[in-house]
């Protein structure tokens, strides 16, 4: 039988070729993320679960577990990519955008996690997948805060009683090496394009270690921005405008 695949944050970079590559096996894969849900439902008619909603809300989460529950009584993976990737380029952020951030990436993922568990004790060989992007950050030290922060989240997962039997993966991006410098503050000098790094993440997941890194990512092909953003003039306090939602895998 095809494993069944909860998947979040689809819609573009990253997520979108992990979809790819996940219906190209036959599994069966739900989605949130509006646009995919439309697209890939369109392609892939008998392996698509489109489940859309607002995954900052824990009510909306809850009801989405519900709904893969009553479709498929159970989970084996859950990839939780959901999140937006805030490109600032070092200037002071207000209040607004900082408690964005932790809700997009932080309150979101811990809220998909609740959802997600008891489906997946419910599985076959369950395995819960986080994602963490490489520039959800305000300045480069915020950027090491906010992964040790997903990290903690994750770490809690594996001690709790709820996830016993569920295998446990943090995917993070190695900006620690030397080498991979970043240029203007947006992207890693060595370079791998969405597909290949979604073929680097499903090879680790067969493996199943506690945490991977990405060794060479490209920020602006994993985690684009919308293409509204991408116009904002260098000189703008922040690569993105108030109101937008850059998107690591959109909510």
């Amino acid at each position: 039988m095809k494993r069944k695949y909860w998947l979040t944050g689809a819609n573009d970079g990253l997520g979108a070729s992990l979809a790819e590559a996940l219906l190209q096996t036959g599994a069966q894969l739900a989605i949130s993320s509006p646009q995919a849900c439309q697209t890939l439902s369109q392609r892939y008619p008998e392996h698509v679960l489109a489940v859309p909603g607002n995954l900052t809300d824990g009510q909306t989460v809850r009801e989405i577990g519900e709904q893969i529950n009553r479709q498929w009584g159970a989970l084996d993976t859950v990839i939780i990519n959901a999140g937006t990737a805030e490109h600032v380029d070092g200037q002071p952020a207000d209040d607004s955008l900082i408690e964005h951030i932790i809700r997009s990436n932080l309150l979101a993922a811990s809220f998909c996690i609740e959802a997600a568990l008891p489906l997946l004790r419910l599985g076959t060989a369950p395995h819960l997948v986080g994602i963490a992007s490489p520039v959800t950050y305000l300045t480069p030290s915020r950027a090491e805060g906010d992964g040790k922060a997903l990290r903690q989240v994750f770490e809690s997962v594996r001690s709790t009683p709820a996830a016993k039997g569920i295998d446990v993966m943090l995917v993070t991006p190695d900006l620690a090496d030397s080498a991979m410098s970043l240029d203007d503050g947006l992207s890693i000098l060595t370079r791998w394009s969405a597909d290949a790094a979604a073929s680097y993440i499903l090879a680790q997941m067969n493996e199943r270690p506690d945490e991977t890194t990405l060794p060479a990512a490209s920020m602006m092909a994993l985690w684009p921005l919308p293409s509204s953003t991408r116009k904002t003039r260098a000189n703008d306090d922040y690569c993105q405008l108030a109101g937008e939602s850059p998107i690591k895998g959109q909510l």
